[in-house]
């Protein structure tokens, strides 16, 4: 695995990195997101599902736990763990509509996922550099 650091300095730019990432991604692929409230994940996934022919409004999951989308080239879901410390009394199966063979999926705050999610294709982080700029490092 190679580490690319980018900065960015608009939804644009993110959601246009979102983009070459899911140009790399294959049926079966889990991208981990990880970063501060505002650093752009969500915008990252929007800009990938975009890339991937997903119509319609892509917006964060947080209080569903997770989305999935069809009608692109292949489905995509969107989780996002951020209410979740742990997935310790949660339903085993919480996990498996989303991550699924037939599609790509992105977890944003994967952290209470831990032991649960077992094939990242890629891992993200944001940062926040300043009010205007993002760091994304991308784990390929």
């Amino acid at each position: 695995m190679s580490v690319e650091a980018v900065e960015t300095s608009s939804a644009a730019e993110t959601e246009e990195l979102g983009a070459r990432i899911a140009a790399r991604l294959r049926l079966g692929d889990v991208v981990l997101l990880s970063g501060e409230l505002g650093t752009g994940k969500t915008t990252l996934v929007r800009g990938a599902c975009r890339a991937l022919g997903v119509p319609g409004p892509v917006t964060s999951p947080t209080f569903t736990i997770g989305q999935r989308y069809e009608g692109g080239r292949m489905p995509v879901s969107h989780l996002d763990l951020y209410r979740l410390q742990t997935l310790e009394g949660e339903d085993p199966a919480l996990l498996d509509d989303y991550l699924r063979p037939e599609g790509v999926a992105f977890v944003e705050w994967p952290a209470a996922g831990s032991g649960r999610i077992d094939r990242p294709a890629l891992t993200v982080r944001l940062s926040h550099l300043d009010e205007e700029r993002r760091r994304v490092e991308v784990d390929w």
